[in-house]
């Protein structure tokens, strides 16, 4: 599994209108998975695909 049990936490908070999940991960499981902000391959690095694209991967799968 890429992400061990150690570099993840869940925490449970309840309010008076309600709960929420919050989920932490280590700033060294976001590196392996290259998701880290300060890796360079985090960031965008060319221009959006055309507006079609989507429609037609929506379309062929």
């Amino acid at each position: 599994m890429p992400i061990r049990g150690e570099e993840i936490r869940i925490d449970l908070m309840c309010g008076p209108d309600g709960c929420w999940v919050g989920i932490s991960l280590s700033a060294d499981a976001l590196w392996r998975l290259g998701l880290h902000p300060a890796q360079p391959t985090s960031k965008i690095v060319g221009p959006s695909p055309p507006a079609w694209w989507r429609f037609a991967a929506d379309w062929n799968a």
